[in-house]
């Protein structure tokens, strides 16, 4: 009887230790506690083909009374550019849709953007925002260069980086 139980309990905290680490790889992963540290100056520096120091990281304004404070990253040139990438984790996937739903009345005209995430656009200014999962980001680079295409090029290959990470 002894042996039986042992063996039941045994059982049931593999079977429990199972269903909690799959419920943990569903929610996805979580962001570093510096959430500067999702892109690294040497990528920003390659990608841009500029060289940018390291982050300088600060709060993000809240945008509306439902959604979380983010993390502003901010990477300088020695010639005066900047980039800036912006980050929020929403409580919910609902709110981050809603949220980014909301913004991008703000910034129009806007131009889809297709991508491993679940929506982005560049806006008028040639900036990009992205949602993916409960997860929105936004990234721009000051001044945008001079031939648009290339800094949307150079952007939205930033932002693939940053979603495989998410």
């Amino acid at each position: 009887m002894s042996q039986l139980r042992t063996i039941s309990l045994r059982f049931t905290c593999i079977v429990t230790f199972t269903v909690l680490a799959g419920v943990a790889a569903l929610e996805g992963k979580e962001l570093p506690v510096d959430a500067c540290t999702l892109l690294p100056a040497a990528q920003v520096s390659k990608v841009l083909n500029q060289t940018f120091g390291s982050p300088s990281r600060t709060w993000a304004p809240v945008v509306a009374p439902s959604t979380a404070r983010g993390t502003d990253c901010k990477y300088r040139t020695q010639n005066g550019s900047e980039f800036l990438f912006r980050i929020y984790v929403e409580p919910s996937v609902d709110v981050a849709k809603a949220t980014f739903t909301k913004l991008s009345t703000h910034f129009g005209p806007n131009k889809s953007v297709d991508g491993n995430w679940d929506e982005a656009y560049f806006d008028a200014r040639h900036s990009l925002h992205v949602r993916k999962g409960k997860e929105r980001y936004f990234m721009r680079l000051k001044p945008p260069g001079t031939d648009a295409d290339q800094t949307e090029k150079q952007l939205k290959d930033l932002a693939t980086w940053v979603a495989g990470l998410l």
